[in-house]
């Protein structure tokens, strides 16, 4: 695969949008490669995970989040799902399930119900696969709005609390499992 063919295809111009996605990009996948390196007893496959990291966001271009430079028109946490079906139509579905699950520490039917998320029923939302949950993971270290800044441990689990302590303690649970 070749995953900065894809980039280029759907963020042709260099603008503010593709620099952001592409800093942030490197980062988690650099990290996703640093888990696989110290874990070798985990038999993660390397090229997989720096290929969908550099991925998962794919589909915040039709989201509508000024503060990245991201002027879609769908809610910003449709970008996973969105990725998702870019992904499946350029034939990587394995690709397309990290897009779909990196959310939070992903979401389940039930949140997804109780907040009345714009999201299908019918879609897996909680990753599953250990590369899946590498790349959920690494990802909560990193944000687009504040790219200069690696968060701490402390700070990714604090930025999860919106979602529910569930997430907090899946992520703190990774944390013992890949750091």
């Amino acid at each position: 695969m070749d995953y900065q063919k894809i980039i280029d295809k759907y963020y042709p111009s260099e603008n503010e949008l593709r620099r952001i996605l592409l800093i942030h990009s490197r980062q988690v996948a650099d990290r996703c490669l640093k888990v696989a390196k110290a874990h070798p007893e985990l038999r993660l496959d390397a090229e997989f995970l720096e290929e969908a990291a550099m991925l998962h966001d794919i589909g915040i271009f039709r989201c509508d989040a000024p503060s990245i430079q991201c002027f879609g028109t769908e809610p910003y946490i449709c970008h996973g799902f969105i990725g998702g079906q870019i992904l499946r139509e350029e034939g990587w579905a394995r690709h397309a399930l990290v897009c779909e699950r990196h959310t939070g520490t992903g979401l389940s039917r039930e949140q997804i119900e109780r907040q009345q998320l714009p999201l299908p029923l019918d879609v897996r939302f909680e990753p599953e696969a250990l590369e899946e949950q590498v790349v959920c993971y690494a990802d909560k270290f990193y944000s687009k709005t504040h790219p200069e800044r690696e968060r701490t441990v402390v700070e990714a689990a604090q930025s999860l609390e919106k979602f529910g302590q569930e997430g907090v303690n899946r992520f703190l649970g990774w944390t013992k499992l890949f750091e």
